[in-house]
Order: C-alpha cells, then structure tokens, then sequence
C-alpha cells in the first residue's frame, strides 16, 4: 500500500513545523555583503577570511572547494585556474 500526502506550507511554516532555526537574518547579512563587496566597500581579503571561518575544515576545506570549482569551470569551457 501506498500513501501520498500533499502539504501546502510556507518555507518559514515548515521550517517551524520541522523545528528548524530561523537562518534569515543571517541570510540578510550575507547578502548585505556581497552587496557591498561589489560595490567595492569590503575587500576581498575580507571576504576571503569571512569564507574561511564558515569552513569546517579551515584551509584545506577552502583548498577542496576551489579545486572543485575549478573543475566545474574547466569542464564547461569557461577556463578556471590551476591551483598553484
């Protein structure tokens, strides 16, 4: 037997209902500045060190997941850098 039950809900509702936190406001934050970072207002060392401290692994996680982006870029023709 099978059973399917739709529900209709918002993010936030199901966030709540899952018991899940509210991560807007750092969402707004994050957004705020990459904003400013294209405006030129925070440096890109600034951002950089920000990333860094949001990565689990610190250095090496940076490390894996420019060479995954670079693996993306090289295969859709877009080029990409060597690590060095």
């Amino acid at each position: 037997m099978q059973v399917n039950v739709n529900v209709e809900c918002t993010p936030e509702e199901a966030r709540t209902f899952l018991g899940l936190p509210d991560v807007s406001p750092i969402h707004d934050k994050y957004v705020q500045t990459m904003l400013e970072t294209m405006d030129g207002t925070v440096s890109l060392d600034q951002m950089e060190n920000l990333f860094r401290s949001f990565s689990p692994m610190g250095d090496a996680g940076m490390r894996l997941f420019k060479q995954m982006m670079d693996l993306g870029l090289s295969g859709s023709g877009m080029g990409g850098k060597k690590d060095q």
